[in-house]
């Protein structure tokens, strides 16, 4: 499935009177005039000046690094469709493990524990089989956000675009959507919005001065520290007796190639355009009175009751417990306040599942003990297994 964009009006107010160009020949707009000295000192990326591409509707603000480009949803060209009531409820329960799956659910536990004794597991007599299933609802938001910055890369020859034709708004520019409720970005150069620039790290000279050296090509001696002899009057071998030798970083040229511009002086420079998207999930489990901390239900599946999903979805209705209805009604409405605002909602899903959790109580050498088993996978929760170590075995 892929994205249909919204088309939207556009400016063309572009051109060469914008500030901080030059012409070549002909008269056609060329490149941006070389930057200040002052703004060279910076590393990262860099912009045309301040206010070249003001005009572009939907890239006002975008700087350099990511700031300032958030871009917010354009507003729908037809209406919204309204979300309509999910499928039929089906029954709401499921039947209780029987007591050979509470048997070997324990067995397999304490197998997997190294100084765990199987004996209470296997020849425990178990005297009660309480179930408390629960509920657990899950929203799932899949979303698209959008955001623009500055970037640059070394000239060598790249089309130069910039003034060709208004650029596309950045909600207009398609993109291939994955698939719903995986997160997935893309990063797309905007068409229309390339130009050069001088390097403003070497100020178009393709070199930088020598960190190691400071520029001078050479550093004193460290064997003769500079004084050129070794041992009264025996001329250095490391330096011939000059007491410098030539920087190994620079190779005595007292520069090296710009990294920024790849010693090409130029800079191409272009709005990158990020898509993101994302699934922003919720959940909300019924506390039920087991004794079994909810927390552990975070780590199994249980068996799916309801499943909807649609671009919009509706809460959730006739649901036997009303806790799951209100928090249903909740996360629906706070999904659909928050991320409106912030990104286009391309499609909600909604589920609930079943997780079956059985309180088993057993005796154990006269003793009375208990455990739980829960969730598809009969995860065994037995804090207090009574025989922690193989040699308190009892035969």
């Amino acid at each position: 499935m892929e994205y249909q964009p919204i088309m939207s009006q556009q400016n063309s107010n572009y051109g060469i009177s914008n500030p901080g160009y030059t012409l070549a020949a002909g008269g056609r707009p060329a490149m941006f005039a070389p930057p200040a000295a002052a703004g060279a000192a910076a590393d990262g990326p860099s912009a045309p000046p301040a206010g070249v591409f003001d005009s572009m509707p939907g890239y006002e603000g975008t700087l350099a690094g990511g700031g300032g480009g958030f871009l917010p949803p354009p507003m729908p060209a037809c209406p919204v469709v309204p979300p309509e009531p999910g499928p039929e409820q089906p029954h709401w329960n499921i039947p209780s493990i029987t007591e050979d799956t509470a048997r070997e659910a324990l067995v397999l536990f304490a197998s997997s524990k190294c100084c765990y004794s199987s004996a209470p597991a296997k020849d425990g007599l178990i005297t009660n089989m309480e179930a408390f299933n629960t509920y657990r609802y899950r929203l799932e938001t899949f979303t698209e956000t959008r955001s623009t910055e500055w970037s640059h890369e070394p000239y060598k020859g790249q089309p130069v675009d910039a003034f060709a034709q208004p650029p596309p708004g950045p909600w207009d520019i398609p993109a291939k959507i994955p698939s719903f409720f995986l997160d997935d970005k893309q990063t797309i150069k905007v068409p229309y919005t390339s130009s050069m620039k001088s390097c403003h790290i070497c100020l178009g000279m393709g070199r930088k001065p020598c960190k190691d050296c400071a520029g001078a090509g050479n550093k004193v001696c460290w064997v003769c520290n500079g004084s050129g002899f070794r041992h009264g009057d025996d001329r250095c071998h490391q330096c011939n007796g000059r007491g410098r030798d030539n920087c190994s970083h620079c190779h005595g040229q007292g520069s090296k190639q710009c990294d920024v511009c790849q010693g090409k002086q130029q800079l191409l420079v272009y709005i990158n355009l990020t898509v993101k998207w994302t699934n922003n999930c919720d959940s909300y489990v019924v506390e039920q009175l087991s004794g079994l901390q909810v927390n552990n239900l975070s780590t199994v599946s249980g068996k799916e009751l309801f499943r909807d999903s649609q671009y919009m979805v509706y809460p959730v209705m006739g649901f036997p417990d009303p806790a799951v209805v209100n928090n249903a009604q909740r996360l629906v409405n706070e999904h659909q306040g928050k991320y409106s605002q912030t990104s286009r909602i391309l499609q909600q899903r909604q589920t609930i599942e079943l997780i079956p959790v059985t309180k088993v109580t057993y005796l154990w050498k006269g003793k009375s003990n208990i455990y739980f088993v829960y969730g598809n996978e009969f995860k065994v929760n037995a804090d207090n297994y009574p025989a922690t170590c193989c040699c308190c075995t009892v035969m």
